[in-house]
């Protein structure tokens, strides 16, 4: 099926625009060393070049005062039991514990001291998590998506935010995966159901041109 074929398809059915709000956090998910270091069989050189475009757009969030926010994964039990059947399911993921070093945040995108890092167990930075109530009660209406994977952590995230009833936004550019096409064929669904895939000015313009309420 041609991809003007696909897009036909979905045309009046799906596709319809969300937009922006008035008060947005910038969430990075998962942006952890075991996505960016070539040893790693959680490597994807296509999360490396995410990592990169995603530095500049958290500076300029950071420069405009836009909440950021920060998740990874990390398992404290030695069997992994608070991974429950995800790591059953997908036994790499066992690895995401403190002591690997490679669980360590990518240095370019690294919290700083102040900013909220909100520690996961499963796919969605939404299940299982705080950050619901958190953005609740910062009266955000708008999240900001960068990240990986896009086939796993972004859309669980994407899916569970729309759910919760925030306005959804990934930026193209700054997510990524192992392969292009799970990268590709989820960010049509999301842009398709669940929020709006933007690019990387997009988003930067829209960071610039809004008044953060305290």
């Amino acid at each position: 099926m041609s991809q003007q074929t696909l897009n036909d398809n979905y045309q009046g059915v799906w596709g319809n625009r969300i937009g922006f709000g008035k008060k947005p956090a910038l969430l990075l998910v998962d942006f952890m060393q075991s996505y960016t270091t070539s040893s790693e069989p959680l490597y994807a050189p296509d999360v490396v070049k995410a990592v990169q475009e995603a530095e500049e757009v958290l500076n300029f969030a950071r420069k405009q005062g836009v909440t950021v926010i920060h998740t990874n994964i990390l398992y404290q039990a030695k069997d992994q039991l608070d991974g429950g059947m995800w790591v059953k399911k997908s036994p790499v993921m066992a690895a995401m514990v403190a002591s690997n070093p490679a669980t360590r945040f990518c240095p370019e995108v690294e919290p700083l001291s102040g900013e909220l890092v909100i520690t996961k167990n499963y796919a969605s930075a939404f299940f299982g998590t705080s950050l619901a109530s958190v953005l609740r009660t910062q009266d955000i209406d708008t999240i900001v998506i960068v990240g990986c994977s896009t086939s796993g952590c972004v859309r669980a995230s994407a899916v569970d935010a729309v759910q919760h009833g925030f306005r959804t936004i990934v930026i193209r550019e700054c997510v990524g995966d192992r392969h292009q096409a799970p990268h590709e064929a989820n960010l049509f669904d999301i842009d398709s159901k669940y929020g709006d895939v933007v690019s990387k000015g997009e988003a930067m313009n829209y960071f610039q041109n809004i008044t953060i309420l305290k």
